[in-house]
């Protein structure tokens, strides 16, 4: 059964389930399988260059003829080379993070594309609006990686009444349940991370598959100390030392230089960064190159002794590594469920949709 709402005629999808841009696991073949299953699949490129989120783009392309979209972090260098491989290859939805993206809206809409902006404020939400996104991805405490000071209970109710747009809930989903609680706050949809990176078309490292299926909705710590900016992370030894110890700004420079080499990244992408988003992001920037290659060694390599695993609450909520059809179907058998059980103890009527 459907569960369409505005949200997916606007995305042209099936069901209101989407793929958040997860770095190193949120590649071409899970946007696909997301996408093919009725979601809507996302690829983060922000991590990558230019040549390879082309490719990534192209095998999307071969992969499904649904929608799917990309995600990156407008902060990052080289976010407008990548933005720019996007437009130029007409993804039917981008999705911007940490700056202004007006012009991307613009050039979007110029094709027929759509916009998400993520955003964990009030301010963030209105400024996308003015901005001209035609969606918001509300990213609550509960998430991995960056999500808002503030929980997905009370975020969502907070944005839904500053703004009209469709609103897609982020942090602390992992069923169909979620998605009926959500629409309930007032959102549209829900935008799961963890929940998609335990699926058999993840690249997620079976080690990292074992250790997420091991750990509690309790195994997470937020700490500034690892990319500059809270940040959600599991709770390891690696992580807990991670956490302890703050990251210097000569180490942070070292490993970001060591990053930018391995994605022979120009110097002159870097100098346009800090013109463009002033010397405060330029040192968020340094922190969070810093933590790219510990990111990576988790999720490829499944090395926790140096790696650093970016994780959701939600992880404590999952059990098992379904493919991604499976999963989907899942999910909107819950969602129905959940919907019919709630209407049965309201005294109301359930009809199908």
């Amino acid at each position: 059964m459907s569960q369409g709402n505005r949200l997916t005629s606007l995305l042209g999808i099936e069901q209101p389930f989407l793929c958040s841009g997860m770095t190193y696991v949120s590649n071409a073949r899970l946007a696909a399988a997301v996408s093919e299953a009725g979601g809507l699949g996302l690829i983060q490129i922000g991590h990558l260059t230019p040549e390879q989120a082309r490719a990534e783009i192209q095998l999307a392309k071969r992969l499904t003829s649904k929608p799917f979209g990309i995600g990156l972090a407008l902060m990052m260098p080289g976010a407008r080379e990548n933005a720019e491989v996007a437009l130029d290859e007409q993804v039917p939805v981008i999705n911007f993070s940490l700056g202004k993206g007006d012009w991307l809206c613009r050039r979007a809409h110029a094709y027929g594309g759509k916009v998400l902006a993520t955003v964990v404020t009030e301010r963030h939400a209105m400024a996308a609006e003015r901005d001209g996104a035609d969606a918001l991805i509300v990213t609550g405490h509960e998430a991995a990686a960056h999500g808002g000071d503030v929980t997905t209970l009370v975020l969502i109710p907070a944005i839904r009444r500053v703004t009209a747009l469709p609103i897609i809930a982020a942090g602390g989903f992992a069923g169909g349940e979620g998605l009926i609680a959500a629409q309930a706050l007032g959102a549209d949809a829900v935008a799961m991370g963890t929940r998609w990176a335990m699926t058999r078309e993840s690249p997620l490292h079976d080690r990292t598959r074992e250790l997420v299926l091991a750990k509690s909705v309790d195994d997470t710590l937020v700490t500034r100390n690892f990319d500059g900016m809270p940040c959600r992370i599991m709770a390891t030894p690696t992580g807990r030392a991670v956490a302890r110890k703050p990251l210097t700004p000569w180490r942070a420079l070292w490993q970001s230089l060591q990053l930018m080499w391995r994605q022979r990244t120009p110097v002159s992408q870097v100098l346009r960064s800090v013109r463009e988003q002033g010397v405060m992001e330029a040192i968020k920037l340094m922190y969070f190159g810093a933590a790219v290659e510990r990111i990576r060694v988790a999720i490829e390599d499944g090395d926790h002794a140096r790696g650093v695993q970016l994780i959701g609450q939600a992880q404590g909520l999952i059990d098992d590594v379904p493919s991604c059809a499976e999963l989907m179907a899942r999910l909107v058998a819950d969602a129905e469920a959940t919907r019919a059980r709630l209407l049965a103890a309201t005294g109301g009527v359930h009809h199908a949709a």
